[in-house]
């Protein structure tokens, strides 16, 4: 069994892949916009505005997979009811050492919301959390040894 986290955005998940690609140093393997859908009778109609969000994306960091997608504009509760902000949840990140787990907890930082900065904890030689400027939620760990 694996889980891969899977993020919703509201219309910028094609910036925040890209941005995830270098930090994460993965692969997007698989990326689709609404635009590219084959029409389906079942589906309401796509809004114009949504031809170029992101339907799904992949990326592959090693063994590990984070998708996403953007909230269809207008969507009803056919499409999952459009964009929600993140809440109750954090994707958590473990990394190899302190200076690796310093330079993610730092980008991710850029621009977002630093709710526990990255340093030392009782289980950790680094910890931090922080919410990205795309709205998604992180805790960055230096795993134990």
């Amino acid at each position: 069994m694996q889980f891969a986290p899977y993020l919703n955005f509201n219309g910028n998940c094609a910036e925040a892949f890209a941005f995830y690609k270098d930090l994460f140093k993965g692969q997007i393997v698989h990326q689709s916009t609404f635009g590219e859908m084959p029409p389906d009778d079942k589906m309401p109609p796509l809004p114009p505005e949504a031809k170029d969000g992101i339907m799904h994306v992949h990326l592959q960091v090693g063994e590990q997979a984070l998708m996403g997608s953007d909230a269809m504009p207008g969507a009803g509760e056919a499409c999952a009811g459009g964009y929600v902000k993140p809440q109750g949840l954090w994707v958590s990140i473990g990394v190899a050492d302190t200076a690796e787990g310093q330079r993610v907890f730092k980008a991710l930082a850029d621009g977002g919301q630093v709710a526990m900065p990255f340093e030392k904890t009782f289980w950790s030689e680094g910890f931090g959390m922080v919410t990205d400027r795309f709205g998604t939620p992180w805790m960055v760990n230096v795993a134990h040894k």
